[in-house]
């Protein structure tokens, strides 16, 4: 046989390359943590944890993308994409070809011209009890499963923490992080995406957030917590863009100051709405509204209408965006009640974070509706679950093209966590989930894909028992649009108006929705047998 091979060289190099790419496959397919697992519960059953004063430390890191490491390029007929016939760039390394950063969002081929804003990795550590927990919020479209648990690897292990929960703020104008809007070349009218898909930034991003979990324990101080939640009105802020109109109005804000004193050290704001604001055509590297947010909570908005900041550092989490809960093709009215915005451009994406800061500021100073944390037991159980994909998710994963790591049956692993502290709990989804699922009004609607009676029941937030309750999405994953199987809808008659609804071509399939709720119910079981509300 190898003298066979030694005559044949062709053949023979054809032969190893065709290893080589098996193994690659092989390997993708596989995924670089298929064996990791995590099933955790701190602090453990029949402890009686006895809280003292609550512990807090917050850091953020730069992560935005450094622009000389890619062409400038002109776009000359101004479409807000790269047409290599029309457009021209310059060739910084000489290598003959245009080698850009692909923004993520909307659709591929949307390379970067500029920066208007940092993004950052913002870290808030919490420790009470022997429990210590840090929450990431980085300026990401997302992150896969892979990609967070590389961040939890990379966090220098004798700081002893307990879990790190990894967010993405899902911003529409930030580079790719996922390899599906990194253009590679157009073939008969479709963009290519992934080949072109430049890993230096991510690698970066995951550095960067590492350090930034490690930067805030190191900062831990003692600290009192203050809690506050304010509907915000749909009329000049979200709209839901899919039937059932089922929106989480509220926000949620946390604030951490020292230790019976007005110093903040840090903010917490969670608002679901898609940070998408600039639109489609934007070629300019931004975090849309939650830039102007957290830069309004921390240092004020001006006159008129506006409002003094808060100080300290503001983490922004992304709620509950599925359906779609976006600002786009509404209008924002501008905080001196004469302008008003809608179409997308910076103006209306400040003006939108700005009248975002100015209400979580007037909230965290109303005394109506702030209340101290008297108890703040830092609790988290956290499980891995296998999620049954379909479709082109399914594809995908199978060819090691994105979310890398395939489980028999067509499913990817991913993960749940419930973090408590004290009267207040976060429950996180790895993805963008429907509404509905969380606060009810699931329909089952005649000519529906499934004739099936609503499954993800009861609603969850029936089922929490914080006296404030969230649920962060995008965390520690972003498998996509998490719909209710009995609104799965993409074959006619259509449900409502004879027409399909957008939602189904970005989700991982109708099964993942039953799969996380179940999941969901069974981490809120365990939190309450272990450390129950009194």
């Amino acid at each position: 046989m190898f003298g066979f091979l030694r005559r044949h060289k062709i053949l023979t190099a054809l032969l190893v390359i065709a290893l080589l790419c098996g193994g690659c496959f092989f390997s993708r397919m596989r995924g670089p943590y298929h064996d990791y697992e995590r099933d955790l519960l701190k602090p453990e059953p029949g402890t009686k944890p006895a809280p003292g004063r609550l512990e807090v430390g917050v850091a953020k890191r730069d992560i935005t993308v450094n622009m000389d490491d890619y062409d400038p390029w002109v776009d000359v007929n101004d479409n807000g994409k790269y047409d290599p016939d029309v457009d021209t760039y310059t060739d910084h390394n000489g290598n003959g070809k245009f080698d850009g950063i692909w923004i993520a969002g909307f659709g591929t081929n949307r390379p970067a011209k500029g920066i208007n804003d940092p993004q950052w990795a913002r870290a808030l550590a919490l420790r009470n009890n022997g429990v210590t927990v840090v929450i990431v919020s980085v300026d990401a479209i997302g992150l896969f499963h892979n990609e967070c648990i590389r961040i939890r690897e990379l966090v220098d292990p004798s700081l002893d923490i307990d879990h790190v929960i990894i967010s993405s703020t899902h911003c529409h104008e930030v580079p790719d992080t996922m390899k599906i809007w990194s253009f590679w070349r157009r073939i008969k009218g479709l963009d290519i995406p992934l080949i072109g898909f430049d890993s230096r930034y991510l690698e970066n991003l995951q550095r960067e957030a590492a350090a930034a979990v490690e930067e805030a324990v190191r900062k831990l101080e003692h600290c009192d917590m203050y809690c506050a939640t304010v509907a915000l009105p749909k009329e000049g802020f979200v709209q839901d863009t899919r039937k059932p109109h089922v929106l989480d109005l509220n926000m949620y804000l946390w604030r951490f100051t020292k230790p019976d004193a007005d110093e903040t050290i840090a903010t917490l704001v969670s608002w679901g709405n898609h940070p998408e604001t600039l639109g489609g055509r934007n070629c300019i590297v931004s975090s849309d509204f939650c830039h102007y947010l957290r830069e309004g909570v921390e240092n004020g908005v001006p006159d008129p209408n506006g409002v003094a900041g808060l100080g300290g550092t503001c983490v922004y989490v992304q709620g509950m965006i599925g359906g779609l809960m976006t600002q786009l093709r509404i209008e924002v009215p501008h905080r001196d009640g004469i302008r008003k915005f809608k179409e997308d451009g910076f103006e209306k994406t400040e003006a939108l974070g700005e009248n975002v800061a100015i209400a979580a500021c007037k909230a965290l100073r109303e005394p109506a509706l702030v209340w101290k944390n008297e108890n703040p037991l830092v609790a988290v159980t956290a499980k891995t679950f296998l999620a049954p994909m379909s479709g082109k998710f399914k594809w995908g994963i199978m060819l090691g093209a994105i979310h890398e790591g395939y489980y028999r049956g067509g499913r990817a692993k991913s993960e749940a966590n419930l973090l408590r502290i004290g009267d207040v709990l976060v429950l996180t989804v790895p993805g963008e989930v429907y509404p509905e699922i969380v606060e009810g009004g699931i329909e089952a609607l005649p000519g529906r894909d499934f004739e099936v009676a609503p499954v993800e029941t009861p609603p969850l937030r029936s089922l929490m028992a914080g006296r404030q309750n969230l649920v962060v999405g995008l965390a520690n994953d972003e498998i996509g649009y998490i719909i209710p199987k009995s609104q799965w809808d993409t074959n006619p008659p259509f449900v409502h108006n004879g027409k399909s609804q957008y939602g189904e071509e970005n989700s991982p399939g109708p099964d993942v929705a039953a799969t996380w709720h179940g999941v969901a119910k069974d981490l809120l079981a365990r939190m309450y047998a272990a450390h129950p509300f009194q």
